[in-house]
């Protein structure tokens, strides 16, 4: 790239031109589809008459184009890479195009490409420009009519909103026509053709009307969409009572493709989903991959509301639909399972990985105020942190209201395009409350940090509470405004055990409450605290920020055993491995002998000898921080010393707990047949992780358990998890016969074949990187498929981090490689995965001139802006 242009916030303009209806022909061909469009259109009244109409097109070959039925002239128009422009126009009128694309030759996935033998469409961001001339942005909404022609190879002709015609054509071909008859922007089209077989069901909305629901695969996967259906009807009755959304259409459909950048799309009425966050079995996906698909089927369900019939303006406003709809799916599937295990989840990825984002080239506010490619921003900020946003803004308005200023914001933006200052203001008008200082969360890059202290008065039987907020610089943003910071908390009774009746300002708040931090620096006195307590802060991880508090070890352990928020318990666990680990870190880096923290074994033990409320919870308590959580809570990432001193700890905890382990594995098996229901969730989960334990240290009792857990066949949890610690054990006698029945048994199933490269490239053998290079030549695998790429490169650069990191910088090179070829075939995908490299600064002298020269060689390539984008900013 020599200077690819900056789209800035700042610059929004609305369109000279708006679309009320396009009618779209679709005549499909591998090489050459024609498509042809009408689009009616008429000026927007806030801009000038005479503007020229100017439509975006990208990869088009223009074969005819006419304006009110009468052919333009060469000179009436012109055509460039990006654009078609009509010199002159009325105030309403109706264009007329005619386009040939060639979906075979489509290996960015985006706009209308070939799939495995099915066509299919991506446009969210901006796909729709490469199908036909259009004006290519969210504030274009206009109602569709879309024919589409296929051959026999095409027997079923799919597109968003109701079937009203279909029929046969001469030569073989066919015709389906589609009517939409809500407004859309034109990231919503969608269009699939192919051999498919569908499952039908129905749901009776609460208002007594019959949908049809379908879901679309091929046809050896017909028994991989009943969970699928159920999350759908679940999230439908929920989104009714939750939010009083109804579903608009009559016919509401799904469509599994091999062949997908992203999870899933919510395009209206057709919702397009990658393959595997729709399709399970017991013997083929996991527990992980039941609970993604009902989040990800809930999740593109809810933007029928939060995104399609109110959407956003301009992608700026991206994290007003995404945001606010991971918000959704997330109390959804907390209401669904356990709430506590969902919080625990969430933070845990979200404090491993978007804190990372946070700290590291590519960071930006949760409302960026420039792009050059917007693919880039389909960010963890975006859509995880605007989530906690979200999240904040309904602790602080409370339960009643939110849902009072989310009635609202749908009422008055129905089929609108609109800013987060709309939605914001609803919130405070249903609230009262003032939410101007609450906005800078939306312009905000980096991850603020709250300092705390506190300290207790016996004779007075008061609390002092201390808050401190700052928000380090990033390098896009030097100066940082105070939050608004909703901080929920509660005082532990260390004579009790119990949470104390809190009393702030003369006001009685109960033993849990929210306080509101507004200036750098606040204080707060809570009277009539009848014993010392430890405080429990920031519960259910109320706001996305660092917290620190000088709590002693001792402290931890207290709140462990005794907090009764489940999140802040399972935070206090991690907290006290995590000083542990930090004594450990620097005895290897100082080569002394590593000594394991007693009180850590100790308050293990009290959890595993304890009768365990939640077994999933318990699970999640006794689990390690990761390798990468660890290395964002140090200044300098170590991967060595981090490795080892986690291996270290792991290992003495299973050493000194080796036969409650035992017993807690024995407990928790079981043998009725599978179903995801959080009952059974939870005791594969505890059992395994201390099977994960047993085999830490290869105990041959453990030893025996994995293989007899892989053998039985039972379930794919149990057999993955047994065939992860047979494959990363020290013993090659282990791990290759199993993986070899495995690879064998799966071949034919590309979603657990993905599953077999990841489980053998995040093995810790240094020979590690041998491996993946030989599993690139394997058959199953192809560059061309994103699914394919993150499960064995993503895999390898993002998990295995101790191999990733080696000092010899292959594995840089590695992923330079591929990221470097990526380019060419899959823009997107090549900027996502070379994120890795981007965070050097963390790193030692030695690897991040290693990290940086790979960056370099990158850069010197012919670049597509995607990868230009994030590279530059690394090496800025």
């Amino acid at each position: 790239m020599s200077d690819p242009q900056a789209t800035y916030l700042s610059d929004y303009r609305p369109p000279a031109y708006r679309v009320t209806h396009a009618d779209l022909t679709f005549d499909l061909d591998p090489a050459t589809t024609r498509v042809k469009a009408r689009l009616h259109l008429a000026r927007h009244p806030e801009r000038e008459p005479g503007e020229p109409l100017v439509l975006d097109g990208e990869g088009l070959s223009l074969k005819a184009i006419s304006l009110d039925g009468e052919p333009l002239e060469a000179d009436e128009y012109a055509v460039d890479d990006k654009h078609l422009t009509v010199h002159r126009v009325p105030e309403a009128f109706h264009l007329d195009t005619e386009v040939e694309i060639a979906p075979e030759a489509n290996t960015a996935l985006e706009g209308l490409y070939l799939s495995n033998g099915m066509y299919c469409t991506q446009c969210e961001a901006e796909g729709f420009r490469r199908i036909t001339f259009y004006p290519d942005r969210p504030d274009v909404m206009a109602t569709f009519s879309t024919t589409v022609i296929g051959g026999t190879g095409e027997p079923v002709l799919l597109s968003n909103g109701n079937p009203v015609e279909r029929g046969e054509l001469p030569g073989g071909r066919h015709f389906v026509t589609w009517e939409d008859p809500h407004p859309k922007p034109s990231y919503l089209f969608a269009l699939v053709a192919g051999d498919l077989k569908k499952v039908e069901d129905a749901f009776t909305t609460a208002s007594g009307r019959e949908v049809t629901l379908q879901i679309w695969v091929e046809e050896e996967n017909l028994d991989k969409t009943d969970h699928a259906m159920a999350s759908l009807k679940r999230a439908m009755r929920w989104d009714e009572q939750a939010y009083g959304r109804e579903y608009d259409l009559d016919l509401f459909m799904i469509v599994a493709v091999n062949d997908f950048n992203m999870g899933a799309m919510e395009n209206k009425g057709l919702n397009i989903f990658n393959s595997a966050a729709v399709l399970t079995h017991p013997h083929t996906a996991t527990d992980a991959a039941f609970q993604r698909v009902e989040s990800i089927v809930a999740h593109e369900y809810f933007h029928n509301w939060s995104g399609n019939r109110v959407t956003c303006r301009d992608w700026f406003q991206l994290s007003l639909k995404e945001g606010f709809t991971v918000f959704r799916d997330q109390c959804f599937s907390a209401d669904t399972n356990s709430p506590a295990v969902k919080r625990i989840e969430d933070v845990a990825f979200f404090r491993t990985a978007q804190f990372a984002e946070d700290a590291g080239p590519t960071a930006h506010p949760v409302r960026p105020d420039h792009y050059i490619e917007i693919g880039n921003f389909y960010t963890l900020t975006i859509y995880e942190k605007g989530a906690e946003v979200v999240r904040m803004l309904a602790n602080l308005v409370g339960e009643a209201a939110f849902r009072r200023g989310s009635d609202r914001y749908f009422e008055r933006f129905d089929g609108q395009a609109v800013t987060i200052e709309d939605f914001v203001d609803c919130m405070a008008e249903a609230s009262g409350l003032d939410l101007s200082q609450f906005m800078h969360w939306y312009s905000l890059s980096g991850t603020p940090e709250i300092d705390a202290f506190g300290e207790y008065d016996y004779a007075k039987a008061e609390y002092r509470l201390i808050l401190r907020q700052r928000t380090p610089a990033t390098p896009d943003q030097l100066d940082k405004q105070p939050l608004h910071i909703p901080v929920r908390l509660g005082l532990v009774g260390t004579k009790s055990g119990r949470d104390l009746p809190l009393t702030l300002d003369g006001e009685t708040l109960g033993s849990d409450a929210v306080i509101h931090l507004r200036e750098a620096e606040q204080e707060f006195l809570f009277t009539d605290v009848s014993e010392a307590p430890v405080p429990s802060l920031l519960r259910g991880f109320s706001a996305p920020v660092k917290l620190r508090f000088p709590y002693g070890r001792e402290d931890l352990a207290f709140l462990l055993a005794n907090d009764s928020d489940g999140f802040n318990r399972w935070d206090a666990g991690q907290r006290l491995a995590m000083l542990a680990l930090d004594d450990l870190i620097a005895a290897h880096r100082n080569g002394v002998e590593k000594v394991m923290d007693p009180r850590v074994t100790e308050a293990f033990r009290g959890l595993l000898e304890g009768e365990p409320e939640d077994r999933a919870v318990l699970a999640e308590m006794i689990t390690l921080p990761s390798e990468a959580y660890i290395a964002e809570q140090q200044p300098l990432v170590d991967v060595d010393a981090i490795h080892a001193a986690r291996e270290f700890m792991r290992r003495g905890l299973a050493t000194a707990l080796r036969d409650d382990f035992l017993r807690v594995y024995r407990e928790n098996q079981d043998d009725s047949p599978y179903a995801p229901t959080p009952e059974q969730i939870a005791r594969r989960s505890l059992k395994n992780v201390a099977l994960a334990y047993l085999m830490a240290i290869e105990d041959e009792d453990g030893v025996q358990l994995a293989r007899e857990q892989f053998e039985a066949d039972h379930n794919m949890t149990d057999v993955r998890h047994a065939l992860t610690l047979l494959t990363h054990s020290s013993r090659d006698e282990l791990s290759e016969p199993a993986l070899k029945a495995f690879g064998e048994k799966w071949a034919h199933d590309p979603l657990v074949m993905d599953q077999w490269f990841a489980i053998q490239v995040s093995r810790p053998q240094p020979d590690v990187l041998e491996r993946v290079k030989f599993l690139m030549q394997h058959p199953a695998f192809s560059l061309k498929n994103p699914n394919k790429v993150r499960a064995l490169i993503g895999t390898f650069a993002g998990q295995n981090r101790v191999n990733f990191h080696r000092i010899d910088g292959a594995g840089y090179r590695l992923l330079a490689d591929t990221v470097i070829e990526l380019n060419r075939l899959n823009p997107e995908i090549a900027a996502r995965l070379i994120t890795p490299l981007t965070r050097w600064a963390r790193f030692d002298e030695e690897r991040q001139e290693l990290m940086k020269g790979e960056l370099e060689r990158i850069r010197a390539e012919e670049l597509s802006p995607n990868v230009y984008e994030v590279v530059e900013k690394a090496l800025a």
